[in-house]
């Protein structure tokens, strides 16, 4: 069942609208090194398996249909490419980059299925390294905490936050699926620790590393810029474009909504609820 979850998710992201804003005009990464040293990677003959191309000039992310004859992008089609594959990347961070890990091997580390199959045995693959030296071409994001006035609270995370990670999902609630199903074993922003076997929570060491990766999702004091609220809230209600998991929330008056915009305006474990 885990299994079919996992495919079930990534099958959804296949299927993810291609109206999401482009980040191009806050962007720190490499424009000119992506153009010309890591499109080729997505022409390359593969053996056994499919170009990249051959997808995702109809698949999400997606790359722009070559002109008819031509082997390469131009200009213009290179920039929207550039737009389209930010998005799987996480600026100075290969590790939690899903661009790196969705085609890397599981047993060095990538995600657990591709459906281009595996085109990287290790981490040291030429390809590998060269999308590597690309994200660390960008910014790493910071957390946001140390600016503001508010500061997040763990008892409160781990009482009120985290149980929303692990809730069953009824089928009209996103793709049916909980949060945990794919952020335990996909390369996200948000990559959770995985639960033991047999356990339904978190122990406090686990939940101390979650509270870390969760907490550089949120602008503390702003529920309405933070990215943890906004991905899974419907798009009528505010809500990003698109999410994998699809979407939770129908407006910000759900009771989950209500408890993370608690937790990222401060409240604690024992303060009065808001």
């Amino acid at each position: 069942m885990r299994e079919f979850s996992i495919l079930l998710m990534l099958a959804l992201a296949a299927q993810i609208a291609q109206d999401a804003p482009s980040p191009s005009s806050a962007s720190t990464l490499d424009y000119a090194f992506f153009r010309d040293r890591v499109q080729p990677i997505f022409l390359a003959k593969r053996p056994g398996h499919a170009r990249c191309i051959v997808c995702h000039d109809h698949g999400s992310p997606r790359l722009e249909e070559l002109s008819p004859g031509a082997t390469n992008w131009n200009e213009e089609q290179s920039r929207k490419n550039f737009d389209s594959w930010q998005w799987v990347v996480v600026p100075g961070d290969p590790l939690t980059s899903r661009l790196l890990m969705h085609p890397l091997a599981a047993e060095a580390g990538g995600d657990p299925f591709h459906a281009g199959g595996k085109h990287w045995k290790s981490q040291s693959d030429p390809e590998w390294q060269t999308l590597a030296a690309w994200v660390r071409t960008g910014a790493p994001r910071s957390s946001t905490r140390a600016a503001h006035a508010v500061t997040l609270d763990f008892d409160f995370y781990r009482t009120s936050v985290e149980p929303i990670f692990v809730k069953a999902r009824q089928p009209n609630e996103g793709s049916g699926n909980a949060c945990f199903t794919c952020h335990t074993v996909l390369a996200t922003r948000m990559r959770l620790e995985p639960l033991s076997p047999g356990a339904t929570s978190w122990t406090e060491a686990q939940s101390r590393s979650n509270f870390d990766v969760v907490s550089r999702l949120v602008v503390p004091g702003d529920p309405a810029k933070s990215p943890l609220l906004l991905h899974p809230l419907a798009r009528e209600a505010g809500g990003d474009p698109v999410h994998t998991g699809g979407k939770f929330w129908a407006s910000k008056e759900s009771p989950e909504w209500r408890i993370l915009a608690a937790w990222v305006d401060g409240q604690t474990a024992a303060s009065p609820k808001q």
